[in-house]
């Protein structure tokens, strides 16, 4: 693959036509009525992650209580990383296109994808967006063969280009995020620090990759700079390959969780896309908060019943999450 080409496309995201917080209703690349993932056969039966359901009168005290964890989602949540994304698909469906097709051959700067096919296609697995944006439905029979072969190919390039530049923090968010952990941010029932957790519905590697990149320093005793890093206290991190089932349903929030030692009545979800909240709602969280600077827009996410809130930026974030502290 090019790689020089990919990262200097991606430094210039200036000069490219960027559609951020699109709204879904006017997407053309997906029908809308499409199903938000694939079930195989394998996942038929929810998992489970507890031996025991939360009993009602543990699930009583933790919703009058504050919270004592808050999970995110990585992509359009924490991480400015779309052109990385959007770059790299490109890439991969140039490759397949040209080993594949009979047709006109197509370079990156040719190929028939819109940054709002790409952003709509942010609410699905990797295998599953990349068989979709060649033109596979989940019924038919390569679906998933392609999908699985396309998502390995796109992990084994794109985790590679991750650092500051290419999927940066949003403004803020670091300092959010040392905040939430030193107990900074002040809520109803005072300051006291959250444990923090990762899901995202790209492979678990890209997650690493993104938090080691870019989590700030905290104050702490520790001598040694790795210790210092905001992204050792990340207490669980998974992705949409480390867990029984990725987003909307909620084995990964429940995978955290347990990994946390907290119900999920005790966790908040942070995330910018529909699926988002359906896993919230699916894990039973005790809510979840719906962020505008994603790849959704207002009107796309308010038809969520699981986002309680929505935030136009990061001082509304910790605005919000305060509410539950």
């Amino acid at each position: 693959m090019q790689w020089n080409r990919i990262y200097a496309s991606i430094l210039s995201a200036a000069t490219l036509p960027i559609t951020k917080g699109f709204n879904c209703s006017r997407m053309t690349g997906f029908p809308i009525k499409a199903s938000p993932t694939v079930v195989h056969p394998s996942q038929t039966q929810p998992s489970c992650l507890y031996s025991t359901s939360e009993s009602t009168a543990t699930k009583t005290a933790s919703a009058t209580s504050g919270i004592r964890g808050v999970i995110f989602d990585i992509d359009g949540t924490l991480a400015d990383s779309w052109n990385l994304g959007f770059q790299a698909t490109l890439t991969v469906l140039t490759d397949y296109h040209n080993a594949n097709s009979g047709d006109s051959k197509h370079t990156p700067e040719t190929y028939p994808l819109t940054s709002e096919d790409y952003h709509f296609g942010c609410r699905y697995t990797t295998p599953e967006r990349l068989a979709r944006h060649v033109g596979l439905e989940p019924d038919h029979p390569t679906f998933k063969r392609v999908g699985d072969e396309l998502g390995k190919q796109f992990d084994d390039y794109y985790v590679k280009l991750v650092d500051q530049k290419t999927a940066g923090f949003y403004n803020g968010i670091g300092n959010l995020l040392v905040r939430l952990h030193c107990g900074e941010v002040v809520g109803e029932g005072g300051g006291s620090g959250v444990q923090l957790g990762a899901l995202t519905n790209a492979c678990v590697e890209y997650a690493h990759a993104v938090l080691k990149a870019n989590c700030p320093e905290y104050a702490s005793d520790s001598t040694t700079e790795s210790d210092k890093a905001i992204y050792n206290r990340f207490t669980s991190i998974h992705g949409a390959n480390s867990v029984p089932r990725p987003k909307p349903f909620g084995d990964g929030i429940r995978q955290c969780c347990l990994e946390m030692n907290l119900q999920p009545s005790q966790v908040l979800y942070v995330g910018d896309a529909p699926t988002d909240a359906q896993a919230a709602v699916d894990a039973e969280c005790r809510a979840a908060i719906g962020v505008l600077w994603g790849s959704n827009d207002e009107d796309c996410l308010k038809k969520e019943k699981g986002f309680g809130t929505l935030c136009s930026t990061v001082d509304e974030l910790e605005n919000a999450i305060g509410k539950y502290l």
